[in-house]
């Protein structure tokens, strides 16, 4: 990796976490020349405008948390078994964050919803991607026997997501991790008694 690259991704990673903890309309440039230790045209050496860093900074958030994912699931076979791991994987992220600030899908879906049209547009992209995962594993455990044939990928997956951030969002609220705590407990019996046959 070039010194030009590393500083890239040092921007980005920096950024992501000012933008997840201050939000995107919460982050001056001088917030993000602060936090980089760079001066503007430092900045706007690697990115053209704030909009793009903001856009790369999200990508790289959610690429660090995939990463995460992958390699949580990677030595899982069984339908259940994957699903568990991506449910462990997100709550871990509470006392352990992959970007600091909470989830950041959470965080920029909430920001974006009318004031940033380019950055609601991709955090959807991200959902989607997130929700494909969780249906091509139980749509995938269905047909190998694992998850009961009658189960809705879609609608288990839209149920599993919800409880999640719900969880999350209260957490991070109350300061008090018992409410994602009681989602990750109700999930594993959900997972275990309704999907698995």
């Amino acid at each position: 990796m070039s010194k030009g690259e590393e500083t890239k991704e040092k921007i980005l990673q920096q950024a992501a976490e000012l933008f997840n903890q201050q939000g995107y309309a919460g982050s001056s440039i001088s917030d993000i020349m602060r936090v980089t230790g760079l001066q503007k045209g430092g900045i706007y050496n690697h990115f053209k405008s704030k909009d793009e860093l903001a856009l790369q900074a999200f990508d790289y958030a959610i690429a660090q948390i995939k990463q995460r994912y992958r390699a949580a699931i990677r030595s899982k076979r069984h339908a259940v078994e994957r699903l568990q791991a991506i449910i462990d994987v997100f709550c871990s992220n509470i006392d352990n964050p992959i970007i600091k600030g909470g989830c950041p899908l959470l965080n920029t879906a909430v920001e974006s919803d009318d004031a940033h049209p380019a950055l609601r547009q991709r955090t959807q992209q991200a959902m989607n991607s997130w929700r494909d995962l969780f249906c091509r594993i139980i749509q995938k455990g269905i047909k190998k026997g694992e998850i009961c044939p009658t189960v809705n990928a879609d609608e288990v997956t839209t149920i599993i997501i919800s409880m999640l951030e719900g969880a999350v969002m209260m957490s991070k609220l109350y300061g008090d991790s018992i409410h994602i705590e009681r989602v990750l407990k109700h999930l594993n019996d959900y997972v275990k008694s309704h999907l698995q046959i």
